[in-house]
């Protein structure tokens, strides 16, 4: 499905608040956002993949750290401030999205961490288990996928679905995502009707 613009559905009105949203972004850092995951991602030198990767925030921190990143972003508009604030990060970015990741499907690779940071939220429920399979077919052997899902009213001219974790961690484990960790936090930008609950996976060896 696409949106008025052309692109995938879910990136309706990020487009033309692609400024106003990197100041909202930038604004919490990589430790913050993920400081209870921390422990369970791979130590470097890992392939890391960040599925909607906005501004490059979380992907700049983590090639800083020495990862080699690939930051995934559909949103031109995006992709373009994210170059600007992070014009040293050592990393890829990749015009694609889910749920089929048709450019990234077609390269030859695998990942060790692959993080889908305030995204999955975009998929429709029938959009989630083609979303899953090509996500699971791009980690590595014992790589682990990190998932936060957004609970809370949906903004307007937005497209979002609040889906209970139990969905994800059973489409995750029928294709083969063994679940590590779950956890629940509030919104890191002080809006009290949102919260989220923070997944990983890892996948067989």
């Amino acid at each position: 499905m696409t949106s008025a613009t052309g692109g995938p559905a879910g990136t309706t009105g990020y487009g033309e608040a692609a400024e106003q949203l990197a100041v909202q972004y930038e604004s919490v850092d990589f430790a913050q956002v993920h400081r209870s995951l921390l422990h369970l991602y791979p130590a470097p030198p890992a392939r890391v993949l960040d599925i909607g990767a906005g501004t490059g925030r979380d992907a700049a921190a983590l090639a800083a750290l020495g990862h080699r990143v690939v930051a995934v972003e559909p949103t031109p508009e995006l992709r373009a401030v994210g170059r600007r604030l992070h014009p040293d990060a050592e990393l890829r970015w990749v015009a694609d999205a889910l749920p089929g990741l048709p450019q990234l499907g077609a390269e030859d690779g695998r990942f060790d961490l692959v993080l889908i940071t305030a995204v999955w939220m975009h998929l429709a429920p029938a959009e989630c288990p083609p979303a899953m399979a090509a996500v699971a077919g791009l980690l590595a052997p014992g790589g682990r996928l990190a998932v936060t899902l957004r609970h809370g009213p949906v903004p307007p001219g937005r497209r979002m679905f609040d889906l209970p974790p139990e969905h994800t961690v059973t489409l995750a484990r029928s294709h083969g995502l063994r679940l590590l960790h779950r956890g629940e936090r509030g919104d890191l930008h002080g809006r009290t009707d949102v919260s989220w609950t923070e997944l990983v996976f890892e996948r067989e060896r």
